[in-house]
This record gives C-alpha cells, structure tokens and sequence, in this order.
C-alpha cells in the first residue's frame, strides 16, 4: 500500500509543477514575439560591420535624419528641446564658486583631457558658455577655441587643425554648426599618429598665433586684457596620444583643466599635474568629472557616437555652403545632386603646388591620385616653415590632363581662392552617398575660370 501511494505522488506533483509553469513559458514566448516582430528596425549593425544607432535600418537612414536635422529650420525647432538652460545653471554655481574662492581669474585658458568616452564635447561647450556670460560676467565678448581633435572636429570639417573666435553662443548644441576659424592647418587625417611631430608644430603654431592676437599684457592693469582661451584635445591618451598630450600641455600650461574620468582606473590619466616636473612651480587648477554614462554597479558606459557619421555630416555641411541658403536642399540626395550639377572652378595646374602629406605618390600618379578626393586650399608660408595656413577644402571634380586644367568645387568665394597656390591631399574622404547620384552632368563644363598667375 505504501509503494501504491508513493507512486501516485510523483504524477500529481509533476502535474502541479507543469500547470505552473505553463503560465511562465507563455510569458516568455510573448515577450519573444514582441522583440523579434520587427528585427530590422533595431538592427545597430550593418553587413559591413558598421555600427548605427539602435532604430535605424540603415547608414543611409540615420545620416539621412541628422542632415535633415542640420538643413531644415522645422525640424532645428523640434530639436531644439534639450534642456541646455537647466545644465547651464548648475555649471553656473559651479564655476562661480570657483571664482569666489580664488580658483578662476579672468585670463583663464581651460584644457579639457580624459579617456575617449562620450560627452567630453559636452562638457567642454558648457564650460565656453559658462566662460563666455556667467563667470566673466560678460567681461569679454568673445572666446577663443582650440580644437586638437582632427577626428571628431566641433566647428570646422575634420582633418584641421583650427583656432576659431566665438562671439555668438549656438543656440542648439546638437546640431553641427560650422564657423570660419581665425586660422587652421589642413593635418589630412582623423589621428594624430601618422605624423605626431607635425601635428604638434601645428598645435603650437595655432597657440602662438593665440598669445599674439589675443593675449596681450596690460601693463596698466596687471592682467590679461585678451580673450579666454577653450581647448578641447582628443580622446586618445595611451602610448604615443599620452606623450602627445603632456607635450601640449607643457607648451600651453593651462591655468585650468578638466579632466574626464571614468570607472576603469587603467584608463583614467594619473593623478594631479602629471605633465610636470616635481621641481615645476606652475599653477594649475584641475577639475575632476565623472563619466555621465554608468551602469547600475557605478561602471563606466562606453557610447557609441559614431564618428564616421558625425565626419560625414560636417563635410556635407561645409560643402552645402557652395549654395545659396535659402536654397531647399533637405536630404542627401538633393545635395549630391546639387554638387553634381555645380559648375567648378578651373584651375591651372601650372599655377598650384600639389603635395601628399602622409604618403608618397609617383610623379606619373598624382593626378589620378587627386581625382575624386577632398583636398585642403592652402597658401604658401612666405617664411619657409613648413606651415601653409588653409583656407578651406575641396573636391576634385576632374582634371583635364590635356589642358592641363584641374576642376574643383569649393564653397570659397573666388577672391580667396586666387590665393591659394598649394593643394593638400590626405586622407579625408567623400562620404559615399555623394558620390551615388544617378545623371551626373560632365564634370568638365566649369563656369569659374581662374587666372593661372
């Protein structure tokens, strides 16, 4: 009788626990269901192994919507929404309790360094606004900036070098906003590392010019009667990007730093004033911050911003200067289309001085190397150092090598280009959306005929 009622045990509680958890399997086939309905829509990878924001099929789709963003004055509105005034205020405090206790003085030039993770750019456009109205209470009306970031550029396309004057804060921080530099160099890459020693001289040529134009004594007064000086640096600060920037940071000697920290400790730059020698009696004032982005355990989010995007953007923005603003160029291929059909300028090769900064290239090759590239306008140093400043970029449309003729299509005015007597070719390329356009117009009908002296 036992063995009997032991043996019926086993099947009602089998039955008990499969009526209960019959329940739970549905509930995960459910949520399955939900998350696989539409797997295309939330694909964040391409076949090509090119990451995109989750939400987008496409490369085309997301660069689509960003340049939507940058072109169309009703969607700036609807993206307009971020709350930039709340921020403010609180880096306002901030920055005015520093001042308060003798930590921020009116001749400030604030350097921001840290590891490559997302919203240093953030960080550093808050700083300039703060800069700009709260702590010097409108003392200045303008800001210098330095931008030593080749890769992921603020106001010019990527590939310079610059030092740009702001006088007007950008009214939406998420729009890519392009302004004229008071002086650039073309380097021709998104990193440093091809040429660490030029890019450098660059760096330090733009700084000086700073220190010329802007930073002069008042010798009445006892202070700098110039302008604030904002670097922004990039995000790689291991091996060679290390030595780089305790080099710059040496040759500046900020009087502030911010310094991005994250939850990765091997990450992160050493403590204090780590660019100095022991026996150096510099001041600086460093200001930690911490990554905004953590998980639920404190750790450090590492954000996907993608940078081929963003470099793509900010090459059609500046090449959309070529047309009239008022002009509806809303998506990518009414631009491409646009610039196919622009009637380029014709220049004599005799009349220009063509160099390859990162590679060497038979006499026999380089103008079929040039064809079809973004190159940088520069004007020959009267000097003879090697520092051509640049006045804009380029594309090759063509070259007649018959006539001798280049064709280029540029957004500077003819006057500026009669100066140019040296082209720069590196390695900044066309994104390829605007080289997809169906009924292209010849290339060779140019409107704008240079004089070849």
């Amino acid at each position: 009788m036992k063995e009997t009622s032991s043996i019926a045990f086993v099947p009602i509680y089998f039955l008990l626990t499969l009526l209960l958890f019959i329940p739970f399997l549905l509930f995960l086939s459910y949520c399955s269901s939900i998350t696989t309905k539409n797997p295309e829509r939330f694909s964040s990878e391409t076949s090509l192994g090119l990451k995109i924001r989750p939400g987008y099929k496409t490369y085309e789709s997301y660069i689509q919507r960003q340049l939507n963003k940058t072109l169309n004055l009703k969607l700036r509105e609807i993206w307009r929404t971020r709350d930039w005034d709340r921020k403010i205020q609180v880096f306002t405090r901030f920055f005015g309790e520093l001042k308060q206790k003798k930590l921020l003085s009116n001749d400030s030039k604030a350097l921001s360094i840290g590891a490559r993770m997302d919203g240093k750019n953030q960080t550093l456009l808050i700083l300039y606004v703060i800069l700009r109205f709260s702590v010097l209470n409108c003392r200045y009306k303008k800001v210098a900036y330095l931008d030593t970031d080749v890769g992921q550029t603020e106001f010019t396309p990527p590939g310079l070098l610059s030092l740009t004057v702001i006088d007007k804060v950008t009214p939406d921080l998420t729009i890519p906003c392009l302004k004229t530099p008071e002086r650039c160099f073309f380097f021709g890459d998104i990193s440093s590392k091809r040429d660490p020693k030029t890019y450098l001289t660059y760096i330090f040529a733009l700084y000086d010019h700073y220190c010329k134009e802007y930073c002069m004594f008042d010798k009445i007064e006892h202070h700098h009667a110039g302008v604030p000086l904002v670097i922004n640096t990039p995000g790689w600060v291991k091996g060679i990007g290390y030595d780089i920037l305790v080099d710059m940071l040496k040759y500046i000697s900020p009087t502030h730093v911010v310094k991005i920290c994250i939850s990765t400790e091997s990450k992160n730059l050493p403590v204090g004033v780590f660019w100095l020698d022991e026996d150096d009696s510099t001041s600086t004032t460093i200001i930690e911050v911490n990554s905004a982005r953590q998980d639920s355990f404190k750790r450090s989010v590492l954000v996907q911003k993608d940078a081929r995007l963003m470099r793509d953007l900010r090459v059609m923005a500046y090449f959309r200067q070529c047309f009239p603003s008022q002009l509806n160029i809303t998506t990518i291929k009414e631009l491409a289309n646009a610039l196919a059909a622009q009637p380029p300028f014709e220049i004599s090769v005799s009349s220009i001085k063509i160099k390859h900064l990162h590679c060497q290239v038979p006499k026999t090759e380089i103008f079929y190397s040039l064809n079809a590239t973004i190159v940088g306008l520069a004007i020959s140093s009267e000097s003879g150092e090697n520092l051509s400043p640049c006045i804009g970029l380029g594309i090759v449309r063509g070259i007649d090598t018959f006539r001798n003729i280049l064709y280029l299509i540029t957004p500077v005015p003819p006057d500026s280009l009669e100066k140019v007597d040296l082209l720069l070719q590196g390695f900044i390329q066309i994104p390829t959306c605007l080289l997809q356009v169906q009924g292209c117009v010849s290339p060779y009908m140019s409107a704008n005929v240079l004089p070849s002296d």
